[in-house]
C-alpha cells in the first residue's frame, strides 16, 4: 500500500504544505497559507512602532497558522487515510532567526515585548545589521581566521551572527532575556516535536558552523566583543543533527491539531534551496541547481572542499551526504520584476493588459521576446536588493545603462531579465574557475514555471543546458522526501536521500538548449556587464554607498 509523507515550505509571503507519493514522488495535494503579517518592514503589527531603514521581520505565528491549515486542507482535498502518512519534513528561507525563552517561546509572544522589534523574526532579507558584518569581516581577517575562506572572504548580514549581536548592541535586555536563538526551521521543527534541534544545513551555511571544527573560538568572539565571548556554549547551545536526522515524533498535540498520527517522524529542518536539490534528482556534481523566486539560491555539489569569492559557504554533508554542498546566490530576482511591474509601468500597458485580458507579466514576457539580444541597447546591473554572490555586498543598488526617448517598458523589462542572468552567469564562472564543475543547469521554483523567455535568456547567456523541475513546490518535495528518510524504510519511506531521489525526484523532459547565435551576442553584451560589475561593485567607483549615505542622513 502507497505510503505518503508532507513536506512544508515556508517562504517569504507564504508557507505550503505538499501530500506526496513515496512510490514516484507524485504530489497528490497542495495548499498555501499567506502570512496574515506578511513581511514586517515598515512599522511592527497592532502598534506604532516604526522600523528603520533595511529591517525585514516576521511573526512567528504565521508559521503556527501555516499548519494549522495547510496540513488539514492537504489530507482534506486527498481523501487519504491519515494513517497512511509517515512522516513530515520542513524547509525555510534562511537564514531567518527569532529569539526564544526557556519554554521555546518567541518573546514576541509576550505581551510586554509585542512593541519590541528585536523581539520579532528576522527574516533572511533583514539587511540592517551591515555594520556588524562588516566588524565580523574586519575581525576575521585580522585574526586570519580559517573559516572566512569557508564564505567565500565574507561574512553576511543575512545571517545568524550578525543579527544576533545587532540584538546585543541594540537590545540588551532582549538579549539577556533569551535563553536561544534559533532558526525559524529549526523552531517549527521543535512546536512539532516538543524538542529542539540545530539541524546542520542552517548551522553550517548561516551560523558560521563546522562538522570537523564547530564554531569558530571563544577567542574570536570576545574580540568582536567581550559580552559575546561564551554565545556559542550559551544562546547557541544544542545538538547539531545531519539532513534527514528524525527530529522527534509529532506531539498528542499537534496531532490533534493537524490530523496526523501521532507520533509520526518528523525530520530535521533544511534550507528550502538545498531541500529542492535531491527533489529535481542532483545527487552528484555538475549540476546547479537554481532556486529561482523572489530570489536565486544556486547549490552544486563538490567532493573536495575549495575556496571561491563570494560563494555562501561550502558545508560537509550540507546538502547530501557524502558530498561538500555550496551555495551562491542573488539577493533579487523576482523581486525585482515584481518592483518593476508595481512601481514603473505605464497606464497604457495597464489597460493594454487589461483589455487582452493578460497577467502583466504575461504581457511583459511576449512583448519582450520579440526583440533579439541586444537589440534594446540596454544593459542592467541586478542589485535592486544589495549583491549576495560574488560581491556580497547589501549596501549595492541596482543600475539602468542606455535608456532612450525610445525606450519601451518591455525593453527595460527584457533588460532586468538579463541582468540576473548575468548575474547567474558571474556565479557560475567564479565556481569554474575554482576547479568546480558546472556541466548543466537546473531551474526550479516559481520563476520558471511562469516565464519562458527567462529560461531560454538563462541558457543563452550562460552557454549551458537548463532541465526544468516538474513538481511546482520543489523545496516541499524536498522536505518530503527528508521526512521519508526520518522515517525510514521500516515505516515504509527509504534508508537515503539518494534512494529516495532515484524514486521520488522529478524534472520534465524538455531541455531548455542555449541558441548559438544569441549566445554569441550575449558574450559580448556579458563583457560589459562584468565592467559595470566591477566598476561599481569592486570599489572603483562608490557612488552607490555614497548615495546610500546620503539618503540615511537625510533621514530615510
Amino acid at each position: 500500500m502507497t505510503r505518503y509523507a508532507i513536506g512544508i515550505d515556508f517562504g517569504t509571503q507564504s508557507g505550503r504544505a505538499v501530500l506526496v507519493s513515496l512510490a514516484d514522488g507524485k504530489e497528490i495535494s497542495d495548499h498555501v497559507t499567506p502570512y496574515r503579517h506578511g513581511v514586517i518592514d515598515t512599522v511592527l503589527p497592532h502598534s506604532a512602532t516604526e522600523l528603520g531603514h533595511e529591517w525585514a521581520l516576521q511573526h512567528p505565528a504565521d508559521y503556527l497558522e501555516v499548519i494549522k491549515h495547510s496540513v488539514p486542507a492537504v489530507l482534506r482535498q486527498s481523501g487519504i487515510d491519515p494513517n497512511l502518512v509517515i512522516g513530515i519534513g520542513i524547509d525555510f528561507t534562511a537564514c531567518t532567526i527569532l529569539p526564544v525563552d526557556k519554554r521555546l517561546q518567541p518573546l514576541c509572544f509576550r505581551e510586554e515585548f509585542k512593541d519590541h522589534p528585536h523581539s520579532y523574526v528576522k527574516l533572511w532579507k533583514h539587511h540592517a545589521a551591515q555594520h556588524k558584518a562588516n566588524k565580523i569581516n574586519e575581525m576575521a581577517k585580522r585574526r586570519g581566521e580559517a573559516f572566512l575562506s569557508r564564505y567565500g572572504g565574507k561574512i553576511s548580514s543575512e545571517w545568524m551572527i550578525a543579527k544576533v549581536w545587532q540584538v546585543l548592541d541594540e537590545a540588551p535586555d532582549i538579549y539577556d532575556l533569551t535563553d536561544q536563538f534559533v532558526e525559524a526551521a529549526d523552531w517549527v521543527v521543535s512546536q512539532l516535536t516538543g524538542k529542539l534541534l540545530r539541524n546542520s544545513c542552517t548551522a553550517g551555511y548561516k551560523a558560521i558552523w563546522h562538522k570537523q571544527d564547530g564554531y569558530p573560538g571563544k577567542e574570536f568572539f570576545r574580540a568582536l566583543d567581550p559580552r559575546l565571548e561564551n554565545l556559542t556554549a550559551t544562546k547557541l547551545r544544542g545538538e547539531v543533527v545531519p539532513l534527514g536526522t528524525k527530529a522527534g515524533g509529532l506531539t498528542k498535540e499537534m496531532a490533534q491539531l493537524t490530523g496526523l498520527p501521532e507520533g509520526i517522524a518528523v525530520a530535521a529542518g533544511n534550507v528550502d534551496a538545498h531541500a529542492a536539490v535531491p527533489a529535481v534528482g542532483v545527487v552528484q556534481p555538475g549540476k546547479m541547481v537554481m532556486v529561482m523566486g523572489t530570489s536565486i539560491c544556486h547549490m552544486l555539489l563538490g567532493t573536495v572542499e575549495k575556496e571561491v569569492e563570494g560563494m555562501c559557504g561550502v558545508v560537509e554533508d550540507g546538502i547530501i551526504p557524502g558530498y561538500y554542498g555550496y551555495e551562491a546566490g542573488q539577493s533579487a530576482v523576482g523581486d525585482i520584476f515584481e518592483w518593476y511591474v508595481e512601481e514603473a509601468m505605464p497606464a497604457y500597458v495597464q489597460q493594454a493588459v487589461q483589455d487582452q485580458g493578460l497577467e502583466i507579466h504575461q504581457y511583459l514576457e511576449q512583448k519582450a521576446a520579440a526583440y533579439r539580444p541586444g537589440e534594446s541597447g540596454l544593459l542592467a546591473l541586478d542589485w535592486w536588493n544589495g549583491n549576495r554572490s560574488v560581491l556580497v555586498d547589501t549596501e549595492l543598488g541596482g543600475l539602468l545603462l542606455g535608456m532612450t526617448l525610445q525606450t519601451k517598458p518591455e525593453e527595460i523589462y527584457r533588460a532586468l531579465l538579463e541582468a540576473t542572468a548575468f548575474g547567474t552567469r558571474t556565479i557560475v564562472e567564479a565556481f569554474q574557475q575554482n576547479g568546480i564543475e558546472v556541466h548543466e543547469l537546473y531551474a526550479c521554483g516559481g520563476l520558471p514555471r511562469k516565464n519562458r523567455l527567462l529560461l531560454q535568456i538563462y541558457a543563452d547567456i550562460t552557454n549551458l543546458p537548463i532541465k526544468v523541475a516538474e513538481s511546482k513546490h520543489t523545496p516541499a518535495l524536498g522536505a518530503a522526501m527528508f521526512a521519508a528518510v526520518a522515517a525510514g524504510k521500516e515505516a515504509g519511506g527509504y534508508d537515503t536521500i539518494m534512494e529516495a531521489a532515484g524514486f521520488m525526484a522529478r524534472v520534465k523532459a524538455e531541455v531548455i538548449l542555449p541558441i548559438p547565435e544569441n549566445v554569441a551576442v550575449y558574450d559580448k553584451l556579458y563583457e560589459e556587464y562584468k565592467r559595470l560589475h566591477d566598476y561599481f561593485g569592486r570599489g572603483d567607483n562608490d557612488v552607490m554607498k555614497r548615495l546610500k549615505s546620503l539618503r540615511t542622513f537625510a533621514g530615510v
